[in-house]
């Protein structure tokens, strides 16, 4: 059985994680990211969506492998 607790924590981790990296593009580079941004603004709703669903199948991918 798992822990409730142990859940949490592994959240909040994952999510301070993801935080973390997610900031190191706009602190290093600023004009970098900000030039990023801009490209992905200029994507239509069907490219969005593909990267999304990229990221999530990536994500569950890992997931499964480091839990398994």
């Amino acid at each position: 059985m798992i822990d409730v607790g142990d859940s949490w924590n592994a959240l909040l981790l994952a999510f301070g994680l993801m935080l973390v990296l997610e900031g190191l593009l706009p602190f290093l580079s600023p004009q970098q990211w900000r030039a990023l941004f801009a490209r992905a603004a200029k994507l239509t709703d069907g490219q969005l969506r593909f990267l999304g669903l990229t990221a999530l199948v990536a994500g569950c991918s890992i997931l499964l492998i480091v839990f398994d």
